[in-house]
């Protein structure tokens, strides 16, 4: 049965996909893990059904052991989520974390996030013009922005709105009453949003110079290390050579003397 399916190390094929499905940072799909998983077994045929199959099996083992997880399909594909059981404690555990101060990153993505959604990661990469990747976890970790779907476009990107949390976060009833004094284009615009661009850039350039400056002195060292190694055996060379000549020489001194056709 293929729900037992072992691997020739004897690794269970659900154990497999609970793995990566624990290991991906974001939903990952039935077609994704069958990928995966037969990549190096030629014989093993895997499709969607067979995929939720596994799922429910893992599920009702999460639940016969009375776990506080579960899997489930989301935005296109599948992840662990917490049992609805324990919302009620999260949820005061999650809004107080979405209380805590927000740093210029986490509220420039997420104006652009409320202003645009719903948006992919790499359309706010474009806005901002650096990786968004950390600040868009950090704001899915505070239940500040929510997966929605995947974009009908090349790559199936996910798709980024705001949460009811996010609503409660800044006192409104919807995204319509946010105050728009501006277009996000025109903020973006602004002195300090540049500066606060430049500063990132910065801050990568010194990364860059410092992680160089470092393989530079590695490579001195070992420079250094080796300069007198070779110098003793430059040395040794030498010494060896002269005292092959002085002792391997031969004596002609003599021949002259008994040299017949030596002119007197």
């Amino acid at each position: 049965m293929m729900l037992d399916y072992r691997f020739v190390d004897g690794t269970r094929l659900t154990a497999v996909i609970e793995a990566l499905i624990f290991s991906s940072p974001q939903p990952i799909g039935w077609e994704k893990l069958s990928e995966i998983v037969t990549e190096s077994e030629e014989d093993l045929q895997l499709n969607e059904e067979i995929i939720k199959r596994i799922i429910n099996r893992l599920n009702e083992r999460y639940e016969e052991n009375d776990l506080a997880f579960r899997i489930e399909e989301t935005g296109g594909g599948y992840t662990f989520v917490t049992q609805p059981r324990y919302h009620p404690w999260l949820s005061i555990f999650q809004h107080e974390n979405a209380y805590r101060k927000l740093s210029q990153s986490a509220t420039e993505t997420l104006a652009i996030v409320a202003y645009r959604q719903p948006i992919t990661k790499p359309e706010v990469d474009d806005i901002r013009g650096v990786d968004s990747g950390y600040i868009l976890r950090q704001l899915l970790e505070k239940m500040l922005v929510r997966v929605s779907g995947r974009a009908d476009s090349p790559g199936k990107p996910l798709l980024y709105k705001t949460t009811k949390h996010f609503l409660k976060h800044f006192g409104i009833n919807s995204v319509d009453e946010l105050p728009k004094p501006r277009e996000i284009d025109e903020i973006l615009k602004d002195d300090d949003m540049a500066d606060h661009r430049r500063l990132l850039m910065e801050r990568q350039m010194e990364l860059e110079d410092e992680e160089a400056r470092q393989m530079f002195d590695e490579y001195s060292e070992k420079r250094e290390k080796k300069e007198p190694d070779d110098e003793k055996q430059n040395t040794s060379s030498v010494n060896g050579s002269g005292n092959k000549n002085n002792s391997g020489a031969e004596d002609t001194s003599n021949d002259d003397e008994n040299d017949p056709d030596r002119e007197e």
